[in-house]
């Protein structure tokens, strides 16, 4: 009785449903790793646009998590200090290099995106401590999502002010820093 067991344990068909176990195993662990890379990749997907993208595709991307850049309207920033609600309008500025360049450089986009009261404007509502360089015509980066009221609603807020460093780098390089 004992040979017999020690055979039926070492047959050819144990070890191929041994084999077929670990691969069907192996597969489903591969197929749970996948899900979970693209289920998380698809929950952080960020869209970049302008304001005028945003406003053209508005109705669809209601309640997305959705990343724009436009130009801070300096006379419409108001900050609560007691909610720290921070609101204000950003203009739309271009999305690419190349209408940037011809522009006149980046602080000339921006100044002129202010000024132009024909510009589409958004408003951003931002809940948090007002950031030292929101200013007029500082480049805002707001990431959020739209609300159904079109009102874009901020969790993230990151702003460049190009006009504060024009000035830095040739002192620098005067000074021989």
């Amino acid at each position: 009785m004992t040979i017999w067991r020690h055979e039926m344990q070492n047959s050819p068909r144990t070890g191929v449903q041994g084999r077929v176990k670990f691969i069907i195993g192996g597969l489903l662990i591969l197929a749970a790793v996948i899900y979970l890379i693209v289920s998380s990749t698809q929950a952080n997907a960020e869209y970049f646009m302008t304001v005028n993208e945003l406003e053209s595709k508005a109705a669809s991307l209601v309640g997305r998590s959705l990343r724009i850049s436009g130009a801070v309207v300096g006379s419409t920033i108001h900050y609560d200090p007691q909610t720290m609600n921070l609101t204000f309008d950003i203009a739309n500025v271009p999305g690419d290099n190349a209408s940037i360049e011809t522009g006149g450089g980046l602080a000339a986009v921006l100044h002129a995106a202010v000024t132009d009261p024909k510009r589409t404007r958004l408003t951003i509502i931002y809940n948090g401590p007002q950031p030292d360089l929101l200013r007029d015509e500082a480049q805002a980066i707001v990431t959020g999502h739209l609300g159904d009221d079109g009102i874009f609603y901020a969790d993230e807020l990151l702003l460049k002010c190009p006009t504060k460093y024009q000035d830095a780098v040739p002192s620098q390089v005067v000074n021989g820093n």
